[in-house]
Order: C-alpha cells, then sequence, then structure tokens
C-alpha cells in the first residue's frame, strides 16, 4: 500500500521565491530602462505579459512526469529542427531579416518569436535521453562505448547548431555548445577521450582568434563570418578606438556600470545613454542605478537559482532528471556569465541576454520552459520521497 504524506510539499516553493525576485527584478530594471526614450512602446507590460505566459508553461510542464519527458523528447526535437530549416526558406514576409539576421518568426498578435530560445531546452532533452538510453544499454562503460557515446552527442547537437550558424546567431550557437559541453561533462565519458578532444579545442580556438586579428579574410570566405562579427572582437580588445562604430556600447556599458560606484546614483537617476539598455544591456542599467551592491544581489540571485537545480539534481535519484538539471545549469550559467561578461569589457558582445531580466519573449518563455522541467522534476521525484510502502 503506497501513500502520500504531504501532497502540497510537492510544489518547490524555494524555487518559487527565487523566480518571483528575478521577476521583480527584471519589472524593476525594465522600467527604468525604457525611460531612456529609444523607443515608444511599453516594454514593462509586455515583459509582464510574457511573464505570465512563461507560468502558464510552467503549469504546463509540471504535468508531465519523467516517462512522458522522454516520450515527446524526439517529437519536440524534430519540431525544433523544422522550425530551424524552415527559417532559411520562409520568405521574408513570415521570416522577415532583422539586424542582418534571419532567426525569428513573425506571428500575428505576438511580435516575433526566435525558435532557437526553445530550441535549447529540446536539445538538453534529446542529449539527456541519449545519454540516459546510451547507460541503459551499455552497462559496461569501454572506450568504444564512450567513443559512440561522444559521437551521438556531437551529431545531435550539430544539426540544429548548423541551422542556427546559417541564420547567422553566433551567440545562440555558443549556447549549445556550452549545453553540449556541460552534459559530456556528466556523461561519465573517459578523461583519456576528453582530454585530448579538449587540448584539441582549445587549439583550434587559439587559430581561429589568430585568423580573425590577422586574416579575418579567410573566415569571411570559407566559414561565412560576417564583418559585424570580426567588429565585435576588435571593439571588446580595443573598445574605445572604435567607440563610434562596433565600440559604442561597450564603452557606454563600461562607463554606466562604473559611474555606479559601491551604491549607484539611486532608482531613476540613470546619466549614461545606452542603445538597448532593455534587452542585452540590462545590467549596465543595474549597476549605474544601484551600483556594485545592487549588481552583487543580482548576481547572488543567479547563484541561488543555480545552487537550487544543483540540489535538485543531486536530490533525485532519476538519472534523466538529473542530466536534465545539468543541461538547463549550463544554459543559464553560459547566459550569465556571458552577458554580464560583455557588459563589462570582460567577453565579447554577442546579444546574449540576461536570463529572466532582459525583456524579450522568446529568451524569457525559453528559460521559464528550463525552470518549468526543474518543477516537474520537484513535483513528480517529491510524490516519491514522502510516500511509504507497506
Amino acid at each position: 500500500m503506497t501513500s502520500n504524506k504531504n501532497t502540497t510539499s510537492k510544489l518547490d516553493y524555494s524555487l518559487v521565491l527565487i523566480v518571483m525576485l528575478l521577476f521583480l527584478a527584471s519589472c524593476v530594471s525594465i522600467y527604468s530602462a525604457q525611460a531612456s526614450g529609444q523607443y515608444k512602446e511599453n516594454f514593462l507590460i509586455k515583459q509582464i505579459v510574457w511573464y505570465v505566459a512563461g507560468g502558464g508553461i510552467i503549469a504546463a510542464i509540471m504535468t508531465l512526469d519523467s516517462d512522458q519527458l522522454r516520450k515527446l523528447t524526439w517529437y519536440a526535437y524534430g519540431f525544433g529542427i523544422f522550425l530551424l530549416g524552415f527559417l532559411i526558406v520562409a520568405p521574408t514576409s513570415i521570416a522577415p531579416v532583422i539586424n542582418g539576421a534571419k532567426s525569428w518568426y513573425k506571428v500575428p498578435g505576438f511580435g516575433s518569436l526566435q525558435p532557437s530560445e526553445f530550441v535549447k531546452i529540446f536539445i538538453i532533452l534529446a542529449l539527456a535521453r541519449v545519454i540516459d538510453d546510451h547507460h541503459l544499454k551499455n552497462q559496461e562503460k569501454t572506450i568504444q562505448s564512450d567513443l559512440w557515446l561522444l559521437v551521438k552527442l556531437g551529431l545531435v547537437t550539430m544539426l540544429p547548431l548548423l541551422l542556427v550558424m546559417k541564420q547567422p546567431d553566433l551567440g545562440t550557437s555558443l549556447v549549445f555548445l556550452a549545453i553540449l559541453i556541460g552534459m559530456i561533462f556528466i556523461a561519465g565519458i573517459s578523461w583519456k577521450l576528453l582530454v585530448p578532444i579538449f587540448t584539441a579545442g582549445i587549439a583550434m580556438i587559439s587559430v581561429i582568434f589568430y585568423f580573425v586579428l590577422l586574416k579575418p579574410e579567410i573566415l569571411e570566405k570559407y566559414l561565412g563570418v560576417k564583418q559585424y562579427q570580426f567588429g565585435r572582437i576588435y571593439s571588446w580588445l580595443d573598445p574605445y578606438n572604435f567607440q563610434s562604430s562596433a565600440g559604442y556600447q561597450l564603452t557606454k556599458s563600461l562607463l554606466a556600470i562604473g559611474s555606479g560606484q559601491t551604491g549607484g546614483k539611486g532608482y531613476g537617476n540613470r546619466e549614461v545613454y545606452l542603445p538597448e539598455s532593455h534587452t542585452d544591456f540590462i545590467f549596465s542599467v543595474v549597476g549605474e542605478e544601484f551600483g556594485f551592491v545592487g549588481a552583487s544581489v543580482l548576481i547572488s540571485l543567479f547563484f541561488l537559482l543555480i545552487y537550487h537545480i544543483t540540489k535538485v539534481g543531486m536530490e533525485t535519484k532519476n538519472h534523466f532528471y538529473t542530466y536534465i538539471c545539468v543541461g538547463v545549469i549550463s544554459m543559464i550559467t553560459f547566459h550569465v556569465f556571458q552577458n554580464i561578461g560583455m557588459t563589462i569589457g570582460v567577453l565579447p558582445i554577442t546579444g546574449i541576454p540576461l536570463p529572466f531580466i532582459s525583456y524579450g519573449g522568446s529568451a524569457l518563455l525559453g528559460n521559464m520552459m528550463g525552470i518549468g522541467l526543474i518543477f516537474s522534476i520537484r513535483y513528480h521525484y517529491k510524490k516519491y520521497m514522502f510516500s511509504t510502502t507497506a
């Protein structure tokens, strides 16, 4: 006989609190950022609507248990590949070119939706399914089985990665790679394979930087890298020499964050004009108005979120769930690290938004889908943690 002693505890209230705090931080930051007057739209209202929609997505995903998620994985992955592939051939009336990239679908009544944001979650599910299925079929671990697992993980990631690069969207491509790397580390693959592979990867990155700095025309000809993408690298290395062009946003961001000093200038007392401050450069708004203290509080919220997801992944006995947690952690961690890093000049500008804080419907819904998976994990494994068998 099985009984559930505490059904109300199945909802993860700690995660609810963290998401609510991120929601408040987003609203406060966007309301101030939109006062710059660059646009006439009320982005705060739109962000609230997207959060409400995200809440609905979380509620829907919470109803799915492990078996249902496994069954839906390849359907979701295939649907994501279809959306990315159709972008290439879709007419501009359906998929307009924005800032040199064909990455969005125009949806009447909703605005623009970026399918790659949802594909991030589909990739996490697919990689988790591949790893779990592989270990169920290969009880004895060998170099050959590890190599085959590595190949399968690479193939699952490579197809959507190539389609996103075709748009082109370098930032999202990097997120796909970050998710893949995180999943590889948790997959239990032998270090005898990983060390030479990652060494070769680092060497390749070094070679690419060499060509970017000294022979960019080769990358442009053979890899299809655009001129504006080179400009991001050059402006990152020497922003003040490009402050009238590609380095404009970075120099303004550095000025805004630096002028905030320790305690900030106070809410609404921004002095530095920064384009797109409600999206990719929302952290600069926080840094200027609330200073080092406010920025540290926001970063601490992300640490709490990542810590909580890590705890969920360690507590569950379902390996498929654990792999999902690692994928979500990899996605969010890379987003936070890259976005904040680019606003303070530590990393190149890639157009990656700050999760849950930056304005953007597609990005927010994608992140809420990831959080929905964590809510689902907590909801369903709690059911068994508080059960007794007589």
